[in-house]
């Protein structure tokens, strides 16, 4: 057990490392100033929305998120029943938490950080509902109607949120969607 942390960690430590190289080599390397356009750079001259994407930097982050999903999964195997189901749960939603932050951040659009306040909405739903499973009889039914009601509010909420961002565009004509 103690085996598996610490190699995930030295991993983990690893893998930063070498990205901190990477990005200090990037840094210093001087520029060489060229005619040509920049990949991803615009037509018009203007500067690119999105973030640069270094491939090793983020590659580097979605190994963060794997080593972190699966020590936070160890955790759980001492546990029994629910409380391990529970466990896991929590563990796995928030893996798809940091995933869809992770996107969100290198491709920061309305529909990417709608799926990040959705997984974290799901996220609390699943965690709520495993642990109603513990409790019996009435206490679970009322435990678990409570969860639904959470999650669907959540829901409502993020829909309303997300709805009037997409008023907005139709109404100032910025949509990208044609008629025929």
């Amino acid at each position: 057990m103690q085996l598996k942390l610490l190699s995930i960690a030295a991993a983990v430590a690893l893998a930063i490392g070498t990205t901190a190289a990477g990005v200090a080599q990037a840094q210093s390397t001087p520029g060489t100033p060229s005619d040509k356009p920049t990949v991803g750079a615009r037509a018009d001259g203007g500067k690119d929305h999105k973030p640069s994407v270094d491939r090793k930097a983020r590659k580097a982050e979605e190994d963060k998120i794997e080593a972190q999903y699966k020590s936070d999964k160890a955790k759980c195997t001492d546990m029994k029943s629910h409380e391990k189901e529970a466990c896991e749960a929590d563990a796995k939603g928030k893996e798809n938490v940091a995933k869809a932050e992770l996107k969100a951040k290198y491709d920061p659009t309305p529909g990417n950080q709608r799926k990040v306040d959705e997984a974290k909405a799901e996220h609390q739903y699943k965690v709520a509902k495993e642990k109603c499973d513990a409790q019996k009889g009435k206490e679970e039914s009322a435990c678990e109607k409570q969860a639904k009601a959470d999650h669907d509010k959540a829901k409502a909420d993020i829909k309303a949120k997300y709805a009037s961002n997409e008023r907005r565009k139709a109404s100032t004509g910025s949509s990208a969607s044609t008629t025929k």
